[in-house]
Order: C-alpha cells, then structure tokens, then sequence
C-alpha cells in the first residue's frame, strides 16, 4: 500500500489581534481539534513575530485520496470557527 501525503497551507488575518498571545489563542483550537490525530501533523510555519498575520500547514497521510480531501476540507470548515480570516490557501500533493 502506498500512502499518500497532502500540504494544506493555511494564511491568517487576525484584525484587532494586540499580541501574540491573542494571537496563539484565537488559533490554537486547529492544533488542538486536529494535532491529536495520528495521520495530521500541525505546525505554525510563518509570521510568528507578527500579531495580525499567522500561516499554519498541516500534513494529512491517508492510503487514498477521497480520505485526504474529506479531511482537509474539515480543517477548512473548522477555520469558519476562528476569529481569524483565511487570507490564503494552498493544497498542494505529493503523491
């Protein structure tokens, strides 16, 4: 069996965000809903200095790519929760 790997990028906007501990707050429940999954690895990647700016990926590891997608998608859906916008995103495979 062959595993598969998806890169989901994540890019923030935080406004009214006044200090990087605001700003790990208001992002913390990603790493926390979605870090204690075996197949997902969840890592701060840029802007860590910055108070209103935050990029998150996530590593997803699935054995096919209906099951890749279906959980990227709820990373997606779980950002529609934050106070926090989604500036950018980027799915990229490694197949």
């Amino acid at each position: 069996m062959t595993l598969k790997v998806a890169l989901l990028t994540l890019s923030f906007q935080l406004p009214g965000c006044h200090s990087l501990k605001d700003k790990r707050r208001r992002l913390k429940p990603l790493r926390d809903k979605f870090g204690s999954r075996p197949h997902i690895a969840v890592s701060e990647t840029d802007f860590q200095d910055q108070w209103g700016r935050g990029a998150w990926q996530f590593v997803v590891i699935g054995d096919n790519l209906r099951f890749i997608d279906s959980e990227c998608g709820r990373i997606e859906d779980a950002c529609h929760q934050l106070d926090a916008y989604v500036v950018d995103r980027r799915r990229e495979y490694l197949l």
